[in-house]
């Protein structure tokens, strides 16, 4: 999901973000006075900038967003068949992204001059136009699908405009890349056979791809926009709903007064408020942006570098995208995948998620002790209290997973949750969800919905086309190949692959496509479908910090005025347990117990073998133990912590060994620097003074 407090939809009567002062002494833009948070988002964000609207087209925007919330929430209790639901859903969707999505960048001179944002002519008119190919196929929907095999010429017709409106929408919104990407793939599909071996294929002409991919379920109205009009759209409106029901200020509030007050309280408090602020966000950026425009001046009075707080700030915000119950868009197409419940996704996902956290707690801790940090004393709630009295705000979370777990479906689940939030928010008087307030929420909704809907519809189209090819699994073929069919080296190949293919296209978009490619390879070398597909997410979120188009530490970065490419590389090293985690649950059977899979006992194995893992990998890029590490032992233990990965008895004999080597031969090194000092110290004590020109005097 995406963050849900911007563009036309904002909740303008809530406290917007940034604006929230943790304790009298600290003023979140002390020395850095004039950040926009709404502009660092927009700069930043992988999704592009909604319109900043005013009067009449605002109003009329809302209540379409409006209608598409409540589209979307009426499905739940009244469902439609899919084929008539998904063209209705994109029939208010596609053209709502125009008129919200500018066509073109804002230039400098129009800012300047204060010219209106709202759309024009143009917008309008292509918000027409994509109205009609829906509003066809619906008018039809069950004729219009029987004759995918043999389209008429108006179909033809109806389903090229859907496709071309779909790939405008989705150049608005996230940039001419993924465009281009089905481009390639519909070009690759008509010229086929003019591939080289092995990418060789059949010729499919127009009318062919139409009826496949605009006609059938496997490409347009594919598993992708299913899930972008059930799941996302109502776990957006409620993220909004929660917003706007103060939940945000109740956890950056429980994060200051339950960490803030030690040492490395600072570095603590962001790493919470980030994984707090995920179940209301689900994006690394603007969750990023919204804990640096808080947290900065705790971390830069607590004595931080300016790269190393951005590192933490970045660290934290990418971990919004992997934390549940409300995990990224990727997360709900795996439950649609692999015909799962969005709660065994959850489930999947705990451990490897709790395992992030305490790698960045554990850099955190060390560097606290590096840099010699400072206790930042501020004015701030007990922690009892707040729970007492604001500890509500967590209900509605937990409703989420109880209800699944009765046997809820996710959908109900997630729309009870929100009534929920709902009615707890009369509970402070300020947070009442007043018809304002509901009105803006559900608008917020459809704006958090908007920046995913048409690229969840691309990359439909890209997956159509691969199966229609058969491309997916030739360039399955391929990796298993140039791995020989070694488990190792194929899931070394896939999660570079990944990676590299996360650099250009959004997470949601890059995980279907890998998906398509990367899990029948990883399938083919004996991994389970349910943990090739986790580890293809981590992976997909992963890209978020790999360089050269790491986001959250570019952002991070804007803030503290840090430098970029070193916040970067630090950004890495914070999260880089989180690279090595998957490959515990790929490599060997007893690893899928970091997927709560396989048993108790399973399950406690993987949980110490990776948290010591994790631990020595902490101790290597963070040059601390008890006491600072020198390269010896941080070779040894980084060494250690790679055997680890694969669960066999052998290989955690070999890593134990190297580890337990390096950690006596800090102790040893250790103790000989305590004597050297302790000795320096008692010659300082005894020696003579030197005399001055007053003594001698």
């Amino acid at each position: 999901m995406t963050e849900q407090t911007r563009g036309y939809g904002a909740v303008e009567d809530r406290e917007p973000a940034g604006s929230h002062r943790p304790g009298p002494d600290l003023d979140p833009m002390d020395g850095h006075e004039g950040i926009d948070e709404e502009a660092l988002i927009a700069e930043y964000e992988a999704e592009k900038p909604a319109r900043q609207l005013t009067g009449k087209p605002l109003l009329i925007i809302k209540a379409i967003g409006v209608a598409l919330s409540v589209f979307g929430l009426v499905w739940v209790f009244y469902p439609m068949a899919t084929q008539f639901y998904l063209p209705a859903f994109l029939m208010i969707g596609i053209p709502l992204t125009f008129l919200v999505y500018r066509g073109w960048a804002r230039s400098d001179k129009a800012k300047a001059k204060g010219r209106s944002d709202n759309p024009g002519i143009g917008d309008w008119v292509l918000a027409a136009i994509a109205v009609v190919p829906f509003a066809y196929i619906i008018s039809d929907w069950d004729s219009f699908f029987r004759r995918a095999v043999l389209p008429s010429e108006l179909d033809l017709i109806m389903g090229t405009i859907a496709i071309l409106v779909t790939l405008e929408a989705t150049r608005r919104t996230v940039g001419i890349l993924v465009p281009i990407v089905v481009i390639f793939f519909f070009a690759y599909a008509y010229l086929g056979p003019f591939f080289p071996a092995p990418f060789e294929t059949s010729s499919y002409v127009w009318p062919r791809l139409v009826g496949h991919n605009v006609m059938g379920t496997q490409g347009l109205f594919g598993v992708p926009t299913d899930v972008a009009a059930t799941y996302i759209i109502l776990f957006t409106v409620y993220g909004a709903v929660l917003a706007a029901s103060g939940a945000t200020r109740f956890f950056i509030d429980l994060s200051f007064s339950a960490f803030g007050q030690s040492r490395s309280g600072p570095g603590r408090t962001v790493t919470m408020a980030g994984f707090l602020l995920g179940t209301v966000s689900g994006s690394g950026v603007a969750t990023t942006v919204t804990l640096g425009g808080i947290s900065w001046p705790l971390l830069r009075k607590a004595g931080y570098p300016r790269e190393h707080g951005g590192a933490v700030l970045a660290a934290a915000g990418i971990g919004a995208i992997m934390s549940p119950p409300t995990l990224g868009a990727a997360a709900f197409i795996i439950a649609a995948l692999l015909g799962v419940s969005y709660l065994q996704v959850l489930i999947w996902a705990t451990i490897p998620t709790l395992l992030y956290y305490l790698g960045i707690i554990l850099a955190i801790e060390m560097d606290a002790r590096r840099f010699k940090t400072q206790t930042v004393k501020f004015e701030v709630k007990p922690v009892g209290k707040l729970l007492l009295r604001f500890g509500y705000h967590f209900s509605s979370l937990l409703a989420i997973v109880l209800f699944m777990a009765l046997g809820m479906t996710p959908f109900r689940a997630v729309v009870f949750a929100t009534g929920l939030a709902f009615v707890l928010s009369f509970l402070e008087k300020k947070s009442w969800m007043t018809p304002k307030r509901i009105w803006d929420a559900l608008a917020t909704g459809a704006t958090g919905a908007l920046s995913v809907i048409p690229v969840m519809a691309a990359a439909g189209l890209i997956v159509g086309v691969m199966t229609l090819t058969g491309l997916g699994l030739k360039l399955a073929n391929i990796i298993v190949n140039v791995a020989g069919g070694n488990l190792l080296m194929t899931a070394i190949l896939s999660a570079v692959a990944v990676i590299l293919l996360g650099l250009a296209v959004p997470v949601t978009a890059s995980f279907i496509i890998s998906w398509v490619i990367i899990g029948p390879a990883l399938q083919d070398v004996g991994v389970p479908a349910f943990a090739a597909a986790m580890f293809i997410f981590y992976y997909s979120v992963l890209s978020e910090v790999s360089p050269p188009t790491a986001l959250s530490p570019f952002a991070a970065s804007a803030i503290t005025g840090g430098k970029p490419i070193q916040t970067m590389w630090l950004t890495w090293r914070y999260t880089l347990s989180a690279f090595l985690v998957p490959f515990i649950f790929v490599l060997s059977g007893p690893g899928i117990g970091l997927l709560l899979q396989g048993g108790v006992w399973t399950v406690l194995l993987a949980l110490v073998v990776s948290t010591i893992a994790v631990a020595a990998l902490a101790v290597a890029t963070g040059a601390w133990l008890m006491g600072p590490a020198r390269w010896p032992e941080r070779v040894l233990i980084g060494l250690g912590s790679l055997p680890l990965l694969v669960m066999e008895p052998l290989y955690m004999a070999i890593g134990a060994a190297l580890i337990a080597a390096g950690v006596i031969i800090h102790i040893i090194g250790n103790r000989s620097r305590t004597d050297e000092d302790d000795v320096v110290h008692a010659d300082a004590r005894t020696s003579p003074r030197p005399q001055t020109v007053n003594d001698a005097s």
